[in-house]
């Protein structure tokens, strides 16, 4: 029996797929290996944290050096990502349309109430920041565009759960749990508790859930009829936002901003 590559929520490829490179994805598998306070990686390092045989490791990353993807630091012995992976991402960003679209409304958002205002993406059982919005005033969350925060604790993970389609959201709670397995019986309730939220009141809730003074309201952006999901939330510092600014205003508002942002992307009406 073949053991499945996991790829993605609810996506598995086996190794007998004839249209699968292996060796693509695991150089890329390599790059994803790298994130925050894991800035310079060994061959060793990467063996271990993406299960790759090191001879494999050490001809990848000798491969990905010389296209760009990786720079090696000879004193350290040691290899972080190079300039081709931050091209890529600028790529990516500039050609989603979405940001430069809703990059004011969230602003407008983020000095009414002066808080911390983010779109995001999934990416995995994570969120990426694909764009955020601060506030002028002193803020706990200092959070940048290219941050990834964990979606099973974040209200804008939950919001994202809650605007994808139900079968799809069984898939990615399925990788949760075999994630995660001690811990699944609470983040299983707190996923249920974001459903009821936004079927009531149309947004969802973290309050303290990923870091205890941090509060936060997220709802899902459903674009082109379900084909694409992003979320947007807005928070900050739970000693300011109670569940009662969360609720009755920061949530509302947050609502009124996901509606313009869809209508910002309404084609112009002939005629």
């Amino acid at each position: 029996m073949n053991k499945p590559i996991h790829l993605e929520e609810g996506q598995d490829v086996t190794v007998k797929d004839r249209n699968f490179v292996t060796a693509l994805s695991r150089g890329l598998e390599l790059l994803r290996a790298f994130g925050a306070g894991s800035e310079y990686l060994g061959n060793a390092e990467l063996s271990s944290r993406t299960g790759i045989p090191r001879p494999t490791v050490s001809r990848l990353t000798y491969t990905l050096k010389q296209l760009g993807y990786l720079e090696h630091n000879e004193r350290l012995e040691k290899y972080r990502l190079g300039a081709g992976v931050l091209a890529l991402g600028y790529r990516y960003l500039a050609s989603m349309g979405i940001r430069d679209i809703a990059r004011p409304h969230l602003q407008r958002l983020a000095d009414a109430t002066d808080c911390a205002v983010a779109l995001g993406t999934a990416d995995r059982l994570s969120m990426t920041y694909i764009e955020v919005c601060q506030a002028r005033g002193p803020l706990v969350m200092r959070l940048e565009t290219g941050s990834r925060i964990p979606m099973a604790t974040t209200a804008i993970g939950r919001a994202w759960l809650c605007g994808i389609p139900e079968e799809r959201r069984h898939h990615v709670m399925d990788d949760m749990r075999r994630q995660d397995p001690d811990n699944w019986p609470a983040i299983e309730q707190a996923i249920q508790k974001a459903l009821d939220d936004y079927a009531n009141y149309g947004f969802c809730l973290s309050e303290g859930d990923w870091e205890r003074d941090i509060s936060a309201v997220a709802t899902p952006l459903v674009l082109e009829e379900g084909s694409e999901v992003m979320a947007i939330n807005c928070g900050g510092s739970s000693l300011r936002l109670s569940h009662r600014i969360l609720v009755e205003n920061l949530g509302p508002r947050l609502k009124d901003v996901v509606e313009q942002i869809k209508r910002s992307l309404e084609p112009p009406r002939l005629g």
